[in-house]
């Protein structure tokens, strides 16, 4: 089948949400049409010139009475065209000539039972599988000039969202042929993925990804295979140059066996094309507990690129051309280089809330140099991607201010910056929630350190904090100072201090001990129990391994540490 052109992910976002441009493109060479016609028959029948060969298929399948009858529907009508190279290549001289099981599979893989517009199109599976059960997937191609839906990189939208009576229509050039093998048998088929096979084999994983389950909640998987190139440039050259280096018991079918825990690292749970890869920051593996992340870096889909307290560890590139790969069971992707489970010891993170804040780091006039606010002038409306607050009726008082100085309150900040952000019900934002660095999964220990702040005798923001949902222990209060003690009296009853100077406004608080379970960004959410306040300074969040120094480090007005 003749593969289309796909247009870059991030070109493809802006153009499958406005669905009229790609910059510097023309606009989509797409018609949409409206008619009074009954049915999806109805309209076949109407523009029979075009679709004879596909209602002449209905008939013969018996598939043209529940198509006739009132439902909710999304019909991919191939046209005559499209229909006759089709016969052709499945070697039918006619429609009556076909396989009649053939036939039936192709109607299926070409109606939804739900009534799907390209406003849900996007470079990845439609919503809903077809009646085949295989999902669709959609993106953009570009020819001469001119942007068109493409559907499974075979055939291209000519006419779309033609609304019936029993649900909508979409004219393609060509027929859609599904796949009819499972991940393991398309990779096995390719030997410039044996060494991979292999190992799927000697692991057992093959006969898995070789299982097309009946139930559909558990047939889904998605594979990211390694070539024999891949793993080449990494020094494996052989099966057993992998079985060597991983198989640490001697039995890859063992699950404690560390060639099994790579093979089941590289298969994630559910259906997922590039487009669904981008849309989470991470995802489930088949290895317990482990995930993999990913992000879209320019064009390129990347896994597995992060930082862990400031150093960078380079990801790998998913092929975008040789991935997306459609199989009975599921996906599978192409990655450019050999990558494995890390398993890294529980590491302290001392995070500066506002050092990881992309909005505000890409500001040179602003970062650790000026304040500046952020107004949200809506509920939908989202100034930061991994920060977000619920919205507060009062007016004025959905501002996030990223707050920089040398007065009382900052002065003594690391790095002389907090975030601020009004709290307090029932009018102000209800709640504060946001993304935290990767932290390599374990027992750690939270401490909320912040610039204490009461804005008149009578204030109070007394908050709870829950980590992925699940309550902390202890409350904080942005209102309240740190206690008088010793750095051993204080930990006690769970606080410290965190800084370098030595005044009690800036205060650490234990708010809990968490136990996280993969190694990830998780979410963080300070919730208002009681009072109101618009001048509430978040500093850092601390996740200390509970076997770890709990009050060392402290930090310097400029970012450095302090061991003693």
């Amino acid at each position: 089948m003749n593969k289309i052109t796909k247009w870059p992910l991030c070109c493809l976002a802006v153009l499958l949400v406005t669905g009229m441009y790609l910059a510097g493109c023309k606009k989509l060479d797409l018609k949409t049409t409206t008619t009074d016609d009954v049915n999806i028959v109805g309209y076949l029948d109407k523009h029979i010139d075009s679709f004879s060969l596909f209602r002449e298929i209905l008939d013969v399948t018996g598939n043209t009475s529940f198509l006739n009858a009132y439902g909710a529907y999304t019909c991919f009508a191939p046209t005559n065209g499209g229909v006759k190279k089709w016969l052709t290549a499945i070697g039918a001289a006619s429609v009556t000539a076909a396989d009649i099981n053939v036939l039936k599979d192709m109607v299926r893989f070409h109606v939804l039972t739900d009534t799907i517009s390209t406003g849900s199109f996007k470079d990845g599976k439609l919503p809903v599988p077809t009646m085949l059960g295989q999902f669709l997937i959609t993106g953009v191609s570009f020819e001469n000039g001119a942007s068109t839906y493409t559907v499974n990189r075979q055939a291209k939208v000519t006419t779309s969202n033609v609304r019936v009576g029993n649900g909508v229509v979409h004219e393609l050039s060509e027929v859609l042929v599904p796949s009819s093998l499972t991940i393991a048998k398309q990779l096995e088929a390719k030997p410039q993925y044996s060494i991979f096979v292999q190992a799927m084999k000697e692991t057992g994983l093959y006969e898995k990804l070789n299982t097309v389950d009946p139930d559909t909640t558990k047939r889904w998987m998605t594979v990211i295979a390694e070539s024999n190139m891949a793993l080449a440039d990494s020094g494996f050259n052989s099966y057993a140059d992998l079985k060597a280096k991983y198989s640490n018991t001697g039995n890859p079918a063992n699950t404690n066996d560390s060639l099994y825990m790579y093979v089941a690292y590289h298969v994630l749970t559910g259906i997922k094309f590039l487009g669904d890869i981008i849309v989470a920051p991470s995802h489930q593996t088949l290895q317990p507990q482990e995930v993999v992340s990913t992000k879209l870096s320019g064009q390129d889909v990347v896994v597995n690129e992060v930082e862990f307290n400031g150093v960078l560890e380079k990801g790998v590139v998913l092929d975008r051309v040789k991935s997306d790969n459609a199989a009975t069971n599921g996906v599978w992707h192409d990655a450019t280089a050999h990558f494995a489970v890390k398993y890294r010891k529980p590491t302290a993170i001392y995070w500066d809330v506002s050092s990881t804040v992309e909005e505000i780091i890409k500001l040179p006039a602003v970062y650790r140099k000026a304040s500046k606010d952020y107004l949200r002038q809506s509920e939908v409306d989202q100034p930061f991607k991994e920060m977000t607050w619920g919205w507060g009726s009062l007016a004025g008082t959905n501002v996030f201010t990223y707050a920089y100085g040398t007065n009382s309150i900052l002065l003594h900040a690391v790095n002389s910056d907090c975030n601020k952000l009004p709290l307090g019900l029932p009018s102000r934002p209800v709640w504060w929630e946001m993304t935290t660095p990767p932290i390599i999964k374990g027992r750690y220990k939270i401490w909320i350190c912040y610039s204490s702040r009461k804005q008149s005798s009578s204030s109070n923001m007394l908050c709870d904090v829950r980590v992925n949902g699940e309550l902390m222990q202890r409350t904080m209060n942005f209102t309240v100072t740190r206690p008088a003690g010793s750095d051993s009296e204080l930990e006690a009853i769970g606080w410290k201090r965190y800084t370098e100077n030595t005044g009690s406004q800036f205060a650490g608080r234990l708010v809990g001990t968490y136990e996280f379970t993969t190694t990830q960004k998780h979410t963080i959410r300070i919730t208002p129990l009681a009072g109101t306040q618009n001048e509430n300074y978040l500093d850092m969040i601390h996740f200390i391994p509970v076997d770890e120094n709990q009050i060392l480090p402290r930090f310097r007005n400029d970012g450095t540490l302090i061991f003693e």
